[in-house]
């Protein structure tokens, strides 16, 4: 099988490591738990300026570097290619983040595994470039491609994902996604545990 496999919230643990910087730089306290939507703006009650600089901040190296690896997934992901599955892994993250993202792969034993950065929010653009940064694909151009199975958490991503009805989707529980509605393909997932027995890996 083609696997697409999403890197934040499902490879590592942005939104736990988020709520602590939002608590650290701008003194707003909420749990991981309370995390029940993708407008992390609304979430933390930041204002315009406050999220340009929230967002700068959970890019820089040392914070992306700082993210914990999500329980199951190395394993995971090392199994199933040894199972000989093609496993690519696919994020939203702009591609000024390339060299920590290798770095945070490569230091956990996932640093060959390809890497496609996706324009998935429409937000690439307000990010500083380097020359040797790898191309962002836009979301249409992802959409183009095909996958045997998808495993992601974003509601926002989820919705363009119904375009492949017959692509299997595994939605990666998480608080802000709780009550999004499964399309037919797409099946809710606790964690990798679960993705295991149902890949029976």
């Amino acid at each position: 099988m083609k696997i697409y496999v999403d890197m934040d919230d499902v490879l590592c643990e942005t939104a736990r490591h988020l709520c602590r910087l939002a608590e650290r730089f701008f003194q707003r306290t909420v749990a991981y738990e309370q995390v029940f939507q993708f407008d992390l703006q609304e979430v933390f009650g930041l204002t315009d300026e406050e999220m340009k600089r929230f967002m700068a901040l959970s890019h820089r190296r040392d914070s992306l570097l700082a993210h914990a690896a999500t329980r199951g997934a190395r394993k995971s992901l090392l199994d199933l290619r040894a199972a000989g599955h093609d496993v690519h892994i696919v994020t939203g993250r702009p591609g000024s983040a390339h060299a920590a993202t290798a770095e945070w792969l490569a230091k956990r034993g996932l640093g060959d595994f390809p890497v496609t950065f996706v324009d998935k929010y429409g937000r690439d653009a307000h990010y500083p470039h380097n020359p040797d940064d790898p191309p962002t694909v836009t979301l249409p151009e992802l959409l183009a491609q095909k996958f045997d199975l998808v495993i992601d958490d974003s509601p926002s991503i989820l919705r363009h994902l119904t375009a492949w009805p017959k692509t299997r989707i595994f939605v990666f529980a998480r608080p802000w996604n709780v009550h999004y509605a499964l399309a037919p393909n797409m099946t809710r997932v606790n964690g990798w545990p679960e993705i295991r027995r149902q890949l029976n890996v």
